[in-house]
């Protein structure tokens, strides 16, 4: 029976924290940052938790 296969894409975006959650990169973060205000800006660059649903389908591609 052939392996899963890991996703590479996705692996070189996201990590898994020890308690299971997937953490990427918040989008809207890679041109125009002059219009967007410094509050925005700073939310942005921080890395955010998936949400549940991205997030099983992320560990499956993942094989976790």
């Amino acid at each position: 029976m052939p392996k899963q296969k890991t996703h590479k894409g996705l692996a070189k975006r996201v990590k898994i924290t020890a308690s299971g959650k997937v953490k990427s990169k918040g989008a809207f973060g890679g041109h125009l940052m002059s219009t967007k205000n410094a509050k925005r800006r700073r939310r942005i660059t921080s890395p955010s938790i998936m949400n549940s649903a991205s997030a099983k389908t992320a560990k499956i591609k993942l094989g976790k």
